[in-house]
């Protein structure tokens, strides 16, 4: 009888210590931080999907810059050809190579949607410009999931370096998490720098 009153006690004591240690809060956060992130890849997925409607409608203008479209095609390529896993936000060095992909595929794209300004036939075409409509939704429901995760991601990190808690991160290998850096987001709001020479000439 005493054997199991003081079990008891231990599951309990073991019970409170983990939750004053913030191991649920751990399991809420880390949801949380994948939750967001799943959201962050379903929108570049989104994105992905539709640039080859884009471009296709882009390559039906006669003399259109064919070396924008070809980076628009090969940063789809690179970016896609990376595994978007939820791992991947427990992989640094695998996060920030996902991430440089997908920064440079922004950027082509920016430059593709700025060039086609140059274009009158490509600014009537209704078709076009629903499919940049979408596209730049998109980019705005990037910006928000990016945001969210952000968020996440630094409320969780808090608790990962925090004391006592970075002791229950250190037991149950709860690893401080990546996130977008400064120079992300810097490069990704960065508007492009193009010039119309070569497109007015023709």
């Amino acid at each position: 009888m005493q054997r199991r009153f003081m079990a008891w006690w231990f599951v309990l004591a073991l019970t409170l210590g983990l939750t004053g240690c913030g191991y649920n809060d751990f399991q809420r956060l880390d949801e949380q931080v994948k939750a967001s992130w799943s959201e962050v890849l379903n929108q570049y997925q989104r994105r992905a999907d539709l640039i080859p409607n884009i471009v296709n409608t882009v390559k039906g203008e006669a003399n259109f810059e064919q070396e924008t479209l070809t980076k628009v095609v090969e940063a789809r390529a690179k970016a896609t050809a990376i595994q978007a896993t939820p791992e991947l936000i427990n992989d640094p060095a695998a996060f920030d190579k996902f991430q440089k992909a997908q920064g440079e595929l922004s950027g082509a794209l920016s430059r593709l949607l700025v060039v086609a300004e140059a274009y009158p036939n490509l600014k009537a075409n209704q078709g076009f410009q629903d499919l940049r409509v979408q596209l730049e939704g998109t980019e705005n429901r990037i910006t928000v999931a990016r945001n969210r995760y952000i968020k996440a991601v630094a409320e969780y990190n808090v608790l990962a370096r925090s004391f006592p808690s970075n002791l229950t991160a250190m037991v149950f290998n709860y690893d401080v998490k990546p996130s977008f850096t400064v120079q992300d987001e810097a490069a990704i709001s960065a508007p492009p720098k193009v010039s119309f020479d070569k497109a007015a000439s023709k």
